[in-house]
C-alpha cells in the first residue's frame, strides 16, 4: 500500500544537513548558501520514450531520471542542492519497482551530494513516469547561461558525441564537478548540456546569444559507440555525433585566450574539444578541405501535433 511506501522512504533515505525538514511532511525546507542564487530544473521521463521498462533494468532508468537534472545543474554551473522525486508507478509490482528505481537514484544523489527531500507518488494502470526536480544554488557572479556567447569565442565539448542509445544514455556521468571547477577557474560566456544532439543545441545557444557559428567537421569528438551505430544502420558517423542527442556533455563558449589554455592544460580529467569557433551568423559545417555547407539545427524533439 501507499502508506508502507511512503514510510520505506522516510526510514531508508538518509539525512542530510541541508535538509532542515525532509519526506513526511507537506513540503521539504532547505538550507541554502548565503547570497546563493537557487537555480530549479524539472525533468519528467516516460516508459516507451526516454526508456523501455520491458528491455531496462529499474536502477539504471532511476539513475538517468536523476542524472539528466543533474546535467542541467551542470549547464548553469549549478551546485546541486536537493532533489524532489514524483513517480506515477503501475499498479502491479509498483512497491519493489519503486525501491528498484531508489538504488539507481539515491547511488548517484550521493554521489554527487544531492539529497532526495520529497516528492510525490501515484499509480496507475498506465506505464511508468518519473519526474525530478533538482534544486542547486550558484553566486550571481558565476552562473552559467546559453546567452553571452560572442564572435570569436571559441567553442568547447567535454567528451565525445553520438551513438547514446546503445547505452550511455543510461550510464553518462552528469558534468557536475568539471562545471564547478571552471566556474572557479576560467572563464565561460555561454553554456548548455548536450541533451538533444549538437546541431540542435548549439543552435538554442546562439540563437540565445544572437550570434552564429562555425564547427570544424574534423574536431567533432565521434563516440566509438557512434561508429558502432553507423555500421549498424548506415548512417555516417559524423551525423550520430551531431544529432543523436542524450550526450549530456557540456557544450561552452570560451573566450579564445582561455581557450587555449584550457586545451593545453586539459585540467577536467576528461577530454576538452574546440569544436569551432562562434561567427556573427549562421550555423555552418567546415569540411577539412574548407568547404562551408549549412549545418541544420536537427536533434530529438519531442513531436506535438496541432
Amino acid at each position: 500500500m501507499e502508506n508502507d511506501l511512503l514510510r520505506w522512504f522516510r526510514e531508508t533515505l538518509p539525512a542530510h544537513p541541508r535538509i532542515l525538514l525532509g519526506p513526511g511532511d507537506d513540503a521539504a525546507i532547505l538550507r541554502l548558501a548565503d547570497e546563493a542564487n537557487l537555480v530549479a530544473t524539472t525533468d519528467m521521463l516516460m516508459d516507451g520514450v526516454d526508456f523501455l521498462l520491458a528491455e531496462h533494468e529499474p536502477e539504471r532508468i532511476g539513475r538517468k531520471a536523476l542524472a539528466v537534472n543533474l546535467s542541467d545543474l551542470a549547464a548553469m554551473a549549478a551546485q546541486p542542492v536537493a532533489a524532489l522525486v514524483s513517480l506515477a508507478l503501475p499498479q502491479r509490482g509498483g512497491v519493489a519497482l519503486a525501491q528498484r528505481l531508489y538504488a539507481g537514484l539515491t547511488t548517484l544523489a550521493a554521489k554527487h551530494d544531492c539529497p532526495i527531500a520529497g516528492g510525490d507518488t501515484n499509480s496507475w494502470e498506465g506505464p511508468l513516469v518519473i519526474s525530478i526536480t533538482a534544486l542547486g544554488e550558484v553566486p550571481p557572479e558565476r552562473r552559467w547561461r546559453r546567452s553571452g556567447a560572442q564572435p570569436g569565442d571559441a567553442l568547447l565539448v567535454t567528451g565525445s558525441l553520438g551513438g547514446s542509445i546503445l547505452s550511455r544514455q543510461f550510464d553518462f556521468e552528469p558534468r557536475v564537478r568539471e562545471a564547478l571547477w571552471l566556474a572557479d577557474h576560467a572563464m565561460v560566456h555561454a553554456a548548455i548540456d548536450i541533451s538533444d544532439g549538437l546541431a540542435l543545441d548549439l543552435w538554442r545557444l546562439l540563437e540565445a546569444s544572437g550570434c552564429g557559428a562555425i564547427v570544424e567537421e574534423s574536431s567533432v569528438p565521434i563516440a566509438s559507440a557512434a561508429e558502432e551505430l553507423a555500421r549498424r544502420d548506415g548512417r555516417p558517423p559524423l551525423d550520430h555525433a551531431l544529432c543523436d542527442g542524450e550526450d549530456f556533455e557540456l557544450l561552452l563558449a570560451v573566450p579564445p585566450d582561455e581557450a587555449e589554455r584550457l586545451l593545453a592544460d586539459q585540467p577536467l580529467g576528461v577530454p576538452l574539444i574546440r569544436i569551432g569557433l562562434c561567427t556573427d551568423e549562421g550555423l555552418w559545417l567546415r569540411a577539412p578541405e574548407g568547404e562551408l555547407s549549412p549545418l541544420a539545427p536537427h536533434g530529438f524533439q519531442h513531436r506535438l501535433d496541432p
